[in-house]
Protein backbone atom coordinates (compact mmCIF):
# COMPACT_ATOMS: atom_id res chain seq x y z
CA UNK A 1 0.00 0.00 0.00
CA UNK A 2 2.73 2.55 1.04
CA UNK A 3 4.45 1.88 -3.31
CA UNK A 4 0.96 2.66 -3.85
CA UNK A 5 0.57 5.81 -1.94
CA UNK A 6 4.12 6.80 -3.47
CA UNK A 7 2.69 6.45 -6.83
CA UNK A 8 -0.33 8.30 -6.48
CA UNK A 9 1.23 11.79 -4.85
CA UNK A 10 4.27 11.06 -7.30
CA UNK A 11 2.01 11.09 -10.53
CA UNK A 12 -0.17 14.01 -8.94
CA UNK A 13 2.23 16.24 -7.18
CA UNK A 14 3.88 17.27 -10.36
CA UNK A 15 0.66 17.54 -12.91
CA UNK A 16 -0.51 19.93 -9.99
CA UNK A 17 1.93 22.24 -11.22
CA UNK A 18 1.54 22.41 -14.47
CA UNK A 19 -2.56 23.15 -14.30
CA UNK A 20 -2.14 25.98 -16.74
CA UNK A 21 -5.61 26.96 -17.31
CA UNK A 22 -7.25 24.70 -14.84
CA UNK A 23 -7.41 21.18 -13.65
CA UNK A 24 -8.79 20.04 -17.21
CA UNK A 25 -5.70 21.07 -18.85
CA UNK A 26 -3.68 18.20 -17.25
CA UNK A 27 -6.27 15.37 -18.30
CA UNK A 28 -4.70 13.87 -20.85
CA UNK A 29 -1.64 13.35 -19.15
CA UNK A 30 -3.80 11.87 -16.10
CA UNK A 31 -5.90 9.57 -18.26
CA UNK A 32 -2.17 8.26 -19.92
CA UNK A 33 -0.79 7.90 -16.33
CA UNK A 34 -3.70 6.19 -15.02
CA UNK A 35 -4.77 3.91 -17.97
CA UNK A 36 -1.37 3.19 -20.11
CA UNK A 37 1.73 3.84 -17.75
CA UNK A 38 0.27 2.77 -14.02
CA UNK A 39 -2.77 0.38 -14.91
CA UNK A 40 -5.15 1.65 -12.20
CA UNK A 41 -8.03 2.16 -14.47
CA UNK A 42 -8.84 0.88 -18.22
CA UNK A 43 -10.29 3.37 -20.65
CA UNK A 44 -14.07 2.96 -19.89
CA UNK A 45 -13.28 3.34 -16.11
CA UNK A 46 -11.13 6.61 -16.72
CA UNK A 47 -13.95 7.83 -18.30
CA UNK A 48 -16.47 6.77 -16.08
CA UNK A 49 -14.50 8.55 -12.79
CA UNK A 50 -14.12 11.12 -15.30
CA UNK A 51 -18.51 11.52 -15.26
CA UNK A 52 -18.92 11.71 -12.33
CA UNK A 53 -16.69 14.15 -11.51
CA UNK A 54 -17.74 16.19 -13.51
CA UNK A 55 -21.52 15.40 -12.18
CA UNK A 56 -20.45 16.04 -8.88
CA UNK A 57 -19.66 19.54 -6.85
CA UNK A 58 -16.74 21.43 -6.58
CA UNK A 59 -13.49 21.14 -9.09
CA UNK A 60 -12.97 19.05 -12.10
CA UNK A 61 -9.51 18.14 -10.19
CA UNK A 62 -11.81 16.14 -8.23
CA UNK A 63 -11.27 13.11 -10.65
CA UNK A 64 -7.81 12.11 -9.11
CA UNK A 65 -9.88 11.95 -5.50
CA UNK A 66 -11.75 8.84 -7.48
CA UNK A 67 -8.79 7.28 -8.67
CA UNK A 68 -6.72 7.25 -5.54
CA UNK A 69 -10.21 5.99 -3.63
CA UNK A 70 -9.66 3.21 -6.68
CA UNK A 71 -5.92 2.46 -6.39
CA UNK A 72 -5.81 2.17 -2.57
CA UNK A 73 -8.92 2.92 -0.59
CA UNK A 74 -9.62 6.35 2.29
CA UNK A 75 -5.67 6.84 1.82
CA UNK A 76 -5.29 6.83 -1.56
CA UNK A 77 -8.16 9.46 -1.93
CA UNK A 78 -6.54 11.54 0.78
CA UNK A 79 -2.79 11.12 -1.07
CA UNK A 80 -4.01 11.80 -4.26
CA UNK A 81 -6.28 14.40 -3.41
CA UNK A 82 -3.01 16.52 -1.80
CA UNK A 83 -0.54 15.56 -4.52
CA UNK A 84 -2.81 17.29 -6.96
CA UNK A 85 -4.01 20.72 -4.96
CA UNK A 86 -0.98 20.82 -2.38
CA UNK A 87 1.95 21.71 -4.10
CA UNK A 88 -0.30 24.25 -6.54
CA UNK A 89 -1.77 25.90 -3.40
CA UNK A 90 2.06 26.56 -1.67
CA UNK A 91 3.19 27.84 -4.44
CA UNK A 92 0.54 30.27 -5.37
CA UNK A 93 0.83 32.22 -2.17
CA UNK A 94 4.64 33.10 -3.65
CA UNK A 95 3.06 33.49 -7.33
CA UNK A 96 0.21 35.75 -5.97
CA UNK A 97 2.81 37.81 -4.18
CA UNK A 98 5.25 38.34 -7.32
CA UNK A 99 2.16 39.28 -9.43
CA UNK A 100 -0.05 41.59 -7.73
CA UNK A 101 3.60 43.46 -6.97
CA UNK A 102 4.48 43.60 -10.77
CA UNK A 103 0.92 44.20 -11.83
CA UNK A 104 0.63 45.47 -15.33
CA UNK A 105 4.46 44.75 -16.17
CA UNK A 106 5.35 43.64 -19.78
CA UNK A 107 6.98 40.14 -18.76
CA UNK A 108 3.50 39.75 -16.82
CA UNK A 109 1.70 40.16 -20.18
CA UNK A 110 3.49 38.75 -22.05
CA UNK A 111 3.18 35.59 -19.90
CA UNK A 112 -0.41 35.69 -19.43
CA UNK A 113 -0.79 35.73 -23.48
CA UNK A 114 2.16 33.13 -24.28
CA UNK A 115 0.19 30.38 -21.77
CA UNK A 116 -3.53 31.03 -23.17
CA UNK A 117 -2.67 29.27 -25.95
CA UNK A 118 -0.89 26.35 -23.77
CA UNK A 119 -4.38 26.18 -21.87
CA UNK A 120 -5.94 25.90 -25.36
CA UNK A 121 -3.91 23.40 -26.63
CA UNK A 122 -3.75 20.99 -23.28
CA UNK A 123 -7.74 21.05 -22.90
CA UNK A 124 -8.19 20.27 -27.04
CA UNK A 125 -5.73 17.31 -25.82
CA UNK A 126 -8.05 16.14 -22.78
CA UNK A 127 -11.33 16.79 -25.07
CA UNK A 128 -8.97 14.20 -27.68
CA UNK A 129 -8.65 11.67 -25.20
CA UNK A 130 -12.12 11.51 -23.76
CA UNK A 131 -13.76 11.51 -27.68
CA UNK A 132 -11.28 8.04 -28.21
CA UNK A 133 -12.90 6.60 -24.87
CA UNK A 134 -16.26 6.81 -25.81
CA UNK A 135 -18.56 3.83 -25.88
CA UNK A 136 -21.34 4.14 -28.53
CA UNK A 137 -19.16 4.24 -32.07
CA UNK A 138 -20.37 6.69 -34.44
CA UNK A 139 -23.15 7.14 -32.76
CA UNK A 140 -22.03 8.99 -29.70
CA UNK A 141 -19.38 10.51 -31.64
CA UNK A 142 -22.06 12.19 -33.59
CA UNK A 143 -23.48 13.39 -30.86
CA UNK A 144 -20.26 14.40 -28.82
CA UNK A 145 -19.52 16.71 -32.40
CA UNK A 146 -23.19 18.04 -32.65
CA UNK A 147 -23.97 19.19 -29.21
CA UNK A 148 -20.28 20.71 -28.78
CA UNK A 149 -21.04 22.64 -32.05
CA UNK A 150 -24.56 23.65 -30.47
CA UNK A 151 -23.12 24.70 -27.18
CA UNK A 152 -20.73 27.21 -29.09
CA UNK A 153 -23.07 28.46 -31.07
CA UNK A 154 -26.59 28.54 -29.87
CA UNK A 155 -27.69 29.77 -26.36
CA UNK A 156 -29.84 26.71 -25.83
CA UNK A 157 -29.66 25.11 -22.05
CA UNK A 158 -27.22 22.63 -21.57
CA UNK A 159 -30.19 20.10 -19.91
CA UNK A 160 -31.71 20.81 -23.21
CA UNK A 161 -28.90 19.24 -25.15
CA UNK A 162 -28.29 16.80 -22.66
CA UNK A 163 -31.65 15.20 -22.56
CA UNK A 164 -31.80 15.17 -26.39
CA UNK A 165 -28.12 13.17 -26.40
CA UNK A 166 -29.72 10.43 -23.83
CA UNK A 167 -32.85 10.20 -26.04
CA UNK A 168 -30.75 10.01 -29.40
CA UNK A 169 -28.42 7.59 -27.68
CA UNK A 170 -31.40 5.62 -26.38
CA UNK A 171 -33.19 5.77 -29.65
CA UNK A 172 -30.03 4.17 -31.64
CA UNK A 173 -29.48 1.19 -28.93
CA UNK A 174 -33.43 0.58 -29.76
CA UNK A 175 -33.02 0.84 -33.37
CA UNK A 176 -29.40 -0.88 -33.48
CA UNK A 177 -27.16 1.73 -34.33
CA UNK A 178 -24.99 1.88 -30.70
CA UNK A 179 -21.73 0.72 -31.39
Amino acid sequence: MKNALWDLFSVFAPLSLVTVGGGQTTLAEIQRQVVNVHHWMDAQQFLNAFAIARLAPGPGSLLVTLIGWQVSGFWGAVVATVGIFGPTAFLIYGVAYVWKRHRGARWQIALETGLRPVAAGMIMAAVYVLFLALEGGWAARSIAIVSTALMLRTKLNPLIVIGAGAALMVGSDLIGWYG
